[in-house]
């Protein structure tokens, strides 16, 4: 009964790791829309989601990642806390 009990938590240790790779993404501002946004990255809500797609649209791609910082909301701790997961993809 034991061997049994180990056995499942270890498959659901297994899955919450795996949930947790493919959090880890990587999310490309110049293409991802809001909904995406607010999801995938730390601190980011439906709001600030939303800027970030209203910035890109008024003003272009992204030029860099550092970029995401002129959008009203996104400051530097922000930024750090999802650096490794942006990417600005072609644009």
């Amino acid at each position: 009964m034991w061997k049994a009990i180990r056995l499942v938590l270890l498959s659901l240790c297994l899955s919450v790791v795996a949930s947790g790779v493919a959090l880890a993404e990587t999310v490309d501002i110049n293409a991802a829309d809001a909904p995406t946004l607010a999801e995938q990255l730390t601190g980011i809500g439906e709001t600030r989601a939303r800027a970030i797609v209203d910035y890109r649209e008024s003003n272009g791609a992204f030029a860099s990642v550092e970029a995401l910082t002129e959008v009203d909301g996104i400051g530097t701790a922000t930024l750090e806390n999802n650096r490794d997961r942006l990417t600005v993809g072609d644009n």
